[in-house]
């Protein structure tokens, strides 16, 4: 059974459960990445860095965070759910707010995630670039992904 996930604000108390739930998402869903960052370095990241800089929602299921998006200044940051979670409208859901509150959003994936990549690409971005990962700390080939909202016409037009 498919249960509504409510949308919530995240605030510091929240980021080592947001920070695991990239954790397990990433172990799960892409096993060949490299594990560069300790729990602890994850979670200091997630509340220094991207909790003052981004707008941070989780969904929640009953009393357990089961995905987690951050996003702004038109970058998605992190969106992650829970592989158990997954292909059940929760990651729509959050990307969701994300296109509400912003016209134009771009983000990075890995190449070889065909998940996310698909995922994406039925959301509308598209990809606009392509590197060889010589970049990334994790070394792997990633793809940016663009969307831009559509101008709305004007009634009769």
């Amino acid at each position: 059974m498919v249960t509504e996930a409510e949308i919530v604000a995240l605030g510091a108390e929240d980021m080592q459960a947001a920070a695991g739930i990239r954790r397990v998402a990433l172990r799960q869903r892409l096993p060949w990445l490299p594990d560069l960052h300790t729990p602890e370095e994850e979670e200091q990241y997630w509340r220094k860095h991207l909790l003052p800089n981004c707008t941070i929602l989780g969904a929640a299921m009953g009393n357990r965070l089961v995905g987690v998006i951050a996003y702004g200044d038109d970058w998605i940051e992190q969106l992650y759910v829970l592989p158990d979670f997954q292909s059940n409208g929760i990651g729509s859901l959050l990307l969701g707010c994300a296109k509400e509150e912003m016209d134009e959003i771009r983000l990075w994936t890995f190449q070889r995630n065909v998940g996310a990549r698909a995922f994406y690409e039925r959301h509308g971005f598209s990809a606009e670039d392509e590197t060889d990962g010589a970049e990334n700390e994790e070394k792997q080939p990633d793809i940016r992904y663009h969307w831009r909202r559509l101008p709305q016409l004007p009634p009769g037009g």
